[in-house]
């Protein structure tokens, strides 16, 4: 199987401090990355590991022309040096470029996955980047492709106890009943059902799906969601073949009892899904595109500037990316 790409994020971040503790350690999935290779050895003496061996490549077809044991680079030059915790948005068109380079790099089959490492939405924001963030984007990049499934793209943060697919995504909570719609509801949970066959090797999935107001509404005494919207398209789902809970109450759906009765979960609004994914897997959750033609992952956290350059900084969810992004690519590969 091809290496994976890993998109260098902002460079002032702890990302590239990450990617060379998993690359000295030598027992992550083998990846090349797409990024400024002077800066990843910058990050690298900060945390004291020995200088790496660095094949730099101007194309995804000299990528395979590396030594060994050289870690193969796309290069994407930054403007300026970075200072860790210190972001500068005239690196902004670098950070893109590594996105799209890395895609890219998916598309002409140079590489099974793309793994972003994080981005800080406001500085690229700040210079003109139009897109929500990573999830967005790589849709746009990739949505002329074709794909035999049900379109995202879909956010789902995945871990080992816990997997929760989110309806809205960075939406504030005031705006968040108009944009849950029944067709809304219907499309993320086809996606998710998909994903969940082609992607986790799941045969049957079995989908719990959130209600959006506390005690799912109570029958229509604590807000006309779950009666007019929710309940109704999980309806038509199950109707397709699909088993997907009416809305259930959120305060109850995520203990150990209640999650061994599902495959995923669906969660209307940002909180109601972040706080049990980070509950259980604060260090370890990853945040997965599901819909997509390629496999895209990220850790699930952000760039950190608080502890760049500390060396305090946790490769868990890094690790865990890469190795579901693998097991992905595998998949879909074997299908």
């Amino acid at each position: 199987m091809k290496p994976l790409a890993v998109s260098m994020g902002d460079p002032s971040g702890i990302g590239l401090e990450l990617a060379a503790r998993l690359w000295a350690e030598r027992k992550a999935p083998r990846f090349f990355l797409v990024g400024d290779p002077g800066a990843f050895e910058r990050a690298s003496a900060r945390l004291g590991l020995p200088r790496p061996q660095i094949h730099v490549a101007s194309d995804p077809t000299s990528l395979c022309e590396a030594k060994p044991d050289a870690l193969p680079f796309l290069d994407v030059p930054l403007a300026h040096e970075e200072t860790p915790g210190v972001p500068n948005p005239a690196n902004a068109p670098a950070i893109v470029c590594a996105i799209e380079r890395g895609v890219a790099a998916v598309r002409l089959g140079a590489a099974s996955a793309l793994v972003t490492l994080p981005i800080a939405k406001s500085v690229l924001q700040e210079a003109g980047f139009v897109f929500p963030g990573h999830t967005e984007y790589v849709a746009h990049l990739t949505a002329g492709d074709t794909y035999d499934g049900a379109r995202g793209p879909v956010m789902m943060l995945a871990g080992p106890q816990l997997r929760v697919a989110l309806a809205t995504i960075h939406t504030p909570l005031a705006e968040v009943s108009p944009q849950i719609t029944s067709a809304r509801i219907t499309q993320i949970g086809r996606v998710v059902g998909e994903a969940l066959r082609r992607d986790f090797g799941v045969a049957k999935p079995r989908i719990a799906l959130c209600g959006l107001n506390p005690h799912a509404g109570e029958n229509g005494r604590i807000g006309h969601e779950e009666r007019e919207i929710i309940n109704p398209a999980a309806a038509i789902l199950r109707n397709e073949g699909w088993d997907i809970t009416d809305a259930r109450s959120a305060d109850s759906l995520f203990h150990e009892g209640a999650r061994a009765g599902y495959d995923a979960a669906i969660a209307l609004y940002h909180d109601q899904g972040l706080i049990p994914i980070k509950t259980l897997h604060f260090w370890d959750a990853v945040n997965v595109t599901l819909g997509l033609p390629i496999v895209r992952t990220s850790p699930d956290h952000g760039v950190g500037f608080d502890i760049a350059g500390k060396g305090v900084a946790r490769a868990d969810s890094l690790r865990a990316a890469l190795n579901l992004a693998t097991s992905m690519a595998k998949r879909r590969a074997s299908a």
